[in-house]
């Protein structure tokens, strides 16, 4: 009897250790709220991406800085999708609402292939400490579509040679840096990501102005 009683105790401890086992959270980033000023069907396009990022942070697991040195990831702390893909959204949708436009696509989830602009996303940093700042550094380059050749005006009777009209010269790929420094508003994850997006807008705010 008392060899039963201990294994039946066991099986009570196993069980209320898994009944407490910590729910793991998803977390997504999200784009700054729409305007209520009026979007455009028409006006420029842009493709965002493709996105390259580090390594220790391209992972399915939150990544924070615990030190100079030192990183954690939390199993109870995921990105809902790819964070890759979750960057290239957000700045997509900050993008339309800047530039005012329906005309801005994710290279990561749109059959989109020809724009007057592709923005491809370096990201050199994305640091982020738990109740205290986020850090993101981003290379962004704007190119431009290619530019046609030059328009040729056929020969007139009489034998006169054909004209090459030659186009404007085209627009040459331009390139920045953002570096933002953003203060996480509370502790825990939700802050953290909260912040990890306020940063990409301001990315979001550099790259409108180029193109415009």
């Amino acid at each position: 009897m008392k060899s039963r009683s201990v294994t039946v105790g066991l099986l009570v401890l196993l069980l209320s250790a898994c009944s407490s086992s910590p729910k793991t959270s998803y977390y997504t980033l999200s784009a700054a709220p729409a305007p209520s000023a009026p979007v455009t069907s028409t006006g420029t396009s842009v493709i965002v991406g493709p996105v390259s990022l580090p390594e220790s942070v391209d992972q399915a697991l939150l990544v924070v800085q615990n030190g100079n040195n030192q990183v954690s990831m939390s199993e109870f702390h995921r990105w809902a999708g790819s964070l890759k893909g979750d960057i290239s959204r957000v700045i997509a949708a900050n993008l339309a609402n800047d530039l005012g436009t329906t005309r801005v696509w994710s290279y990561a989830q749109s059959m989109q292939t020809k724009a007057d602009y592709q923005v491809l996303i370096d990201v050199q940093s994305f640091d982020a400490r738990l109740g205290e700042v986020v850090v993101l550094d981003v290379l962004w380059t704007i190119r431009p579509s290619a530019s046609p050749a030059a328009s040729v005006t056929p020969a007139k009777a009489g034998g006169k040679p054909a004209e090459t009209t030659p186009l404007a010269s085209p627009v040459l790929p331009r390139s920045g840096r953002t570096l933002v420094r953003e203060a996480v508003s509370g502790a825990g994850y939700e802050p953290l990501v909260a912040a990890q997006s306020r940063a990409l807008m301001q990315v979001s705010a550099d790259i409108a102005r180029a193109i415009r």
